[in-house]
C-alpha cells in the first residue's frame, strides 16, 4: 500500500474485508481492526526469534522495532520481512524448520 492509500484508509487486497468471497469467514467474525491486530500478533510470534517487534500504527501503517530502539515504518505486511532482514542484517525465512519449531513448541506451551 503506498503512502497516500494508508492516509486515505484504502483497504489493503490481503484484508480478508477487502475479498470476503476469497477468504470466505476467515476473519471469524473480527472487526477489521481485530483482524489486524490478529495479524500483528501473528507476526510477533515469529519476528520475537529475531528479537524484532511489530506494531500497528493508526491501523494504515506498521512499524517494525528493534530491541535497541531502531524503528522503521511499513505500509503493509508484505513489507515487514525485507524491513526485518534489513534490521537483523540476514536472511528472515518465516518457513524456516528452526522457527517453525519454535512456534509449534511455543503453541504446546500453551496448551
Amino acid at each position: 500500500m503506498c503512502g497516500l492509500c494508508g492516509v486515505l484508509g484504502a483497504t489493503h487486497w490481503s484484508d480478508s474485508h477487502a475479498s470476503p468471497e476469497a477468504f470466505g469467514d476467515g476473519a471469524g467474525g473480527r472487526t477489521r481492526r481485530g483482524e489486524r491486530l490478529y495479524r500483528v500478533r501473528l507476526v510477533n510470534e515469529v519476528l520475537q526469534g529475531f528479537a524484532l517487534d511489530l506494531s500497528d500504527f493508526q491501523g494504515t501503517s506498521f512499524v517494525v522495532s528493534s530491541r535497541t530502539g531502531r524503528s522503521e515504518m511499513v505500509g503493509d505486511l508484505m513489507a515487514v520481512w525485507p524491513t526485518a532482514e534489513q534490521m537483523i542484517g540476514r536472511k528472515l525465512d518465516p518457513l524456516d524448520p528452526e522457527v517453525v519449531t519454535r512456534l509449534e513448541q511455543a503453541v504446546d506451551a500453551r496448551g
